[in-house]
């Protein structure tokens, strides 16, 4: 293999089943645990912070079904590192599923899976090590795929932009909890859906550990929440992949478009672009803001980024149609 190729729905129909088989079969297990939560939210009336015990489940089987599966095609494209790639593949995909498979368990006991220290419940105690070392092995294995990624020689300009910038993206996505879950110590009980309190060492939020409200995502409309940042940042790639495939659609219309290079300068715009959202809404969850109540500050930042994208992305198009026409 000596490229990175854009995918088609012909030739993706047609290729699927030669990606990485554990990361397919992780995303169809996550896919699974989504349906499962779904199934759950409608049936089940237990709660935990106001929302259903089973939608965190949910919510991480629909993030990593997505992800897991474009790195299940990802892996699969290499021209270099394609052994030592399958096998940190796998540890990922396993990291996943016991990481998934803990936060699942737990939801179905209607009890809390990450920052969860209550030492009276074995099943607990046991799950404990599984969901803290989860992370360290998916965020390892993630700087890995990186670094061999980033080794990769060939391909299209446009689309190894958009993937470097997408793992790129994604690592962060994975570090910043990290972070905070690391500094922000925040010893307290609340109740689980038994209602009985439940010791928590940690928490996803900045100024209120346990603040929740939003529709579905259920982040803080009280303080600054990480799952926020996190969000964005992990999802990158797919927004900046799909950014790609929409250029490479349109330059069937569009000659300016047919240059591989002009596409990859705007993968890089929109690259940039992204990287600013992700900058605005970790910095107003630093300062302990929820990202539907932003400040003065935090509109304002956002209006900067989305100026200076528009003014490189109407410069690119401006430079890319000019260069088309005189090359006739």
């Amino acid at each position: 293999m000596t490229s990175l190729p854009a995918p088609t729905p012909a030739t993706g129909r047609a290729a699927w089943r030669t990606w990485h088989r554990p990361l397919v079969i992780c995303a169809a297990l996550m896919a699974a645990v989504m349906v499962l939560g779904g199934i759950g939210s409608a049936v089940d009336s237990r709660t935990l912070l106001g929302e259903s015990v089973w939608v965190k489940p949910m919510k991480f089987g629909f993030a990593f079904a997505l992800y897991t599966a474009t790195l299940a095609w990802l892996l699969t494209e290499l021209d270099r590192g394609r052994r030592l790639a399958w096998w940190v593949g796998t540890v990922f995909a396993l990291a996943v599923t016991a990481e998934v498979g803990a936060i699942t368990l737990q939801a179905a006991r209607g009890t809390f899976s990450h920052f969860n220290a209550d030492q009276s419940d074995t099943i607990t105690l046991a799950l404990v090590p599984i969901l803290s070392l989860g992370v360290l092995v998916i965020t390892i294995a993630q700087l890995v795929v990186v670094i061999v990624v980033l080794i990769q020689r060939t391909g299209g300009q446009d689309l190894k932009r958009a993937i470097r910038a997408g793992l790129g993206l994604a690592t962060a996505g994975m570090l910043i909890p990290v972070y905070w879950m690391v500094t922000g110590i925040h010893p307290r009980s609340v109740a689980d859906a038994t209602g009985k309190d439940i010791p928590m060492y940690q928490g996803h939020g900045i100024g209120d550990p346990d603040g929740h409200g939003m529709p579905f995502t259920n982040w803080s409309v009280t303080g600054g929440d990480f799952r926020v940042p996190h969000f964005f940042a992990l999802h990158g790639i797919q927004v900046l992949l799909l950014f790609t495939m929409v250029l490479i659609a349109l330059s069937a219309r569009h000659a300016w478009l047919r240059d591989e290079r002009a596409r990859a300068r705007l993968v890089g715009g929109a690259a940039l672009g992204y990287w600013g959202l992700v900058a605005i809404v970790t910095w107003q969850a630093a300062r302990g803001q929820s990202l539907i109540h932003p400040d003065t500050a935090t509109l304002t930042a956002a209006a900067a980024v989305l100026l200076v994208t528009t003014a490189v992305t109407v410069r690119l198009v401006v430079v890319s149609r000019r260069a088309a026409t005189a090359r006739g």
